[in-house]
């Protein structure tokens, strides 16, 4: 059956090898604009984007016929042989063997947004690690509440 209307919004996480901050600043915003492509290349649309030097976060909203574990291959492939062939990282660029994608609803779109283009601020105070066990903690309370 065709779908007709869908609300599937999704905060992505992908992390560097090692939690390596190879992403420079200088090539930030290059980084951004190709995984941007890519969604957009891929039926999807980006809301908000930032590359960290050790991690990226972004919002999509994907079309019915695109999970997210193809979504993140795609990016994730593509991504890695864009930084490679530009030498946009100092030595070779990998991503972790695996990302975060948590769902998002639409009355949490405005908030996630300005979450993810505030995170040079965000960071200026909280570590990766932090951060990343504040989402796990926030999202497994979420889970287990609604059981």
């Amino acid at each position: 059956m065709k779908i007709e209307y869908n609300n599937l919004y999704t905060h992505f996480v992908f992390t560097t090898l090692h939690r390596s901050p190879v992403i420079l600043e200088e090539n930030r915003q290059r980084i951004e604009k190709y995984i941007t492509g890519i969604v957009t290349n891929n039926g999807c649309h980006l809301y908000a984007i930032y590359a960290n030097p050790d991690h990226v976060h972004f919002l999509v909203s994907r079309s019915p016929d695109m999970d997210e574990e193809r979504l993140a291959c795609i990016i994730e492939e593509s991504t890695t042989r864009f930084i490679n062939d530009n030498k946009l990282c100092k030595g070779h660029f990998n991503w972790q063997t695996s990302c975060s994608a948590f769902s998002v609803s639409k009355g949490d779109v405005d908030k996630v947004c300005k979450y993810i283009l505030g995170q040079k601020e965000h960071h200026r105070k909280h570590t990766f690690a932090e951060e990343y066990d504040l989402f796990m903690k926030h999202y497994q309370q979420t889970i287990h509440s609604k059981k």
